[in-house]
């Protein structure tokens, strides 16, 4: 995403970031669901610009729409198809609507705590 400095230490993004971070390799989360796991309340649109300024190093691409869908496409600086082609890289599977399959690759932190 677009390199920029991220937000100051306690701040509700850095949040999002150190939830994003756990995501593990093939598996996603939504906008939504990060939202509501926060201790400091965001909408899942601030979740977006949160992502929108994502710090280097942070895996933004494993965020995807509540439909499943990639939502970076439609941004001016990164290519159409990028964030699909890094998630496929990690195995995570699309239905032919373009879709991920968010029952097979949806990430909780519960599942983290099951292991």
């Amino acid at each position: 995403m677009v390199k920029q400095e991220p937000p100051p230490s306690g701040n509700a993004w850095q949040e999002v970031y150190a939830l994003v971070q756990r995501i593990p390799e093939g598996k996603v989360m939504n906008y939504g669901q990060i939202a509501r796991l926060l201790k400091h309340p965001l909408s899942a649109r601030a979740v977006g610009w949160a992502m929108h300024r994502c710090p280097e190093g942070i895996p933004w691409h494993r965020v995807v729409s509540a439909s499943g869908r990639c939502s970076t496409d439609s941004l001016p600086h990164v290519p159409p198809g990028y964030q699909r082609a890094l998630l496929e890289a990690e195995g995570v599977q699309f239905g032919a609507d373009g879709r991920v399959d968010m029952s097979l690759h949806r990430w909780t932190p519960l599942q983290e705590a099951s292991r």
